[in-house]
């Protein structure tokens, strides 16, 4: 298939467009280079170096015979997006292009309309420009499963089975986002399911949970095609800052009690999931919604986790209670269903201690570029 990949220079579009052209399809990147820009901006960076997006593609070329094209501009210029679309007649459209940081989101208002506005207004170019140029591509969203919430109910997938005063209905799963950037991410979803339903547009929306990891096959091939890896409050991920703070001799830090409970999945099921939503498109008009995560954990469960894998390597780790900068229940019910994916043929990367040591070992031998500052969170919700 023709395919592109917005957002292909970060965390998880990077891989993935290495992982689709490995597969043989013909990849083509949208980036801004927006990333890089807001490590310059908080004063922060990735762990692992990270080459420019020309030379991690040419590297590619180089190893595999297999050429990504590049297209760097924004989403959110429309005759931009539009000409690519007319050079490229995609089959499929992966989109991470969007600012995914809640607590980025929640800086100041213009942090909040920036995240809103940027991926708000971006994910209805592409609508539009599909309904224009491409009406038969299918659209692969990048969502989150932070649009739900926590319910004391289980999480359906996208939609649930309502009986109300004698009548039924299958609606979507009620929204409660907890930061403006889950709000933003909310309304992607509204206005997708609006567009299939308007325009016959196809759409499969990944409600992603946190993404952990560093390597793919892929980016494992050569130093030049290593991925990311974020430690700070800002962009970093819990299970990862963690680690990074074990190596480094901080304390981990957990967010209040601890009881914080999400889904969660390893980048090589992220890859996986991207192929196969691809690989069994959605039908015409259909909007549709996979829950993509493969196991449930509480943030002090990934503290204990990572304390006892270091600990076995020798390292001294403390676990230590802050003041939780988020307005979030710490505490809670949380189940939610993932089983679309796996009908499909995800067989699931699980959280193992030997999992846990990988990533260890790689941010031992980088630990010298952490920032130590960066890894204590300095933004709050209120």
């Amino acid at each position: 298939m023709k395919m592109i990949v917005a957002g292909g220079d970060g965390f998880c579009g990077w891989p993935t467009a290495l992982h689709l052209s490995n597969l043989g399809h013909e990849v083509s990147i949208i980036d801004s280079k927006i990333r890089r820009k807001w490590d310059q901006e908080i004063h922060s960076n990735s762990l692992t170096p990270i080459a420019s997006l020309e030379e991690r593609v040419n590297k590619w070329y180089q190893l595999t015979g297999k050429k990504i094209n590049i297209y760097i501009g924004d989403l959110n210029h429309y005759d931009f997006l539009r000409e690519v679309l007319k050079q490229t007649e995609p089959d499929a459209f992966v989109h991470f292009a969007e600012q995914r940081s809640a607590p980025y989101s929640m800086i100041d208002r213009e942090h909040a309309v920036f995240t809103q506005v940027n991926n708000v207004v971006g994910t209805l170019n592409v609508l539009y420009g599909m309904k224009e140029i491409v009406p038969d591509c299918h659209l692969i969203k990048l969502g989150t499963m932070g649009e739900y919430g926590t319910p004391n109910i289980d999480i359906e997938e996208g939609y649930i089975h309502i009986k109300h005063k004698g009548r039924e209905d299958v609606l979507p799963f009620p929204k409660q986002p907890g930061s403006m950037y889950h709000l933003s991410k909310v309304h992607d979803s509204h206005n997708i399911m609006f567009a299939c339903k308007a325009w016959g547009l196809r759409a499969t929306d990944l409600n992603q949970g946190v993404v952990y990891g560093l390597h793919t096959d892929e980016t494992q091939m050569d130093p030049v095609l290593i991925n990311r890896l974020d430690y700070d409050a800002v962009f970093g991920t819990a299970l990862n800052r963690f680690i990074i703070q074990a190596a480094i001799g901080h304390d981990l830090t957990v967010y209040g009690k601890g009881g914080q409970t999400r889904g969660f999945l390893n980048i090589r099921d992220t890859v996986r999931c991207i192929e196969i939503a691809a690989e069994n498109p959605a039908d015409r008009g259909e909007f549709r919604v996979f829950n993509q995560f493969t196991e449930e954990f509480s943030v002090f469960d990934l503290a204990e986790k990572v304390k006892k894998v270091a600990e076995e390597e020798g390292l001294q780790v403390n676990i230590a209670h802050i003041e939780n900068p988020r307005v979030e229940l710490e505490e809670h019910y949380y189940h939610a269903k993932n089983t679309k994916l796996k009908d499909l043929g995800l067989e699931p990367t699980l959280l193992t201690d030997n999992v846990i040591r990988e990533i260890l070992h790689a941010v031992m031998k980088y630990k010298d570029r952490v920032i130590r500052k960066n890894v204590m969170p300095d933004i709050t919700w209120n």
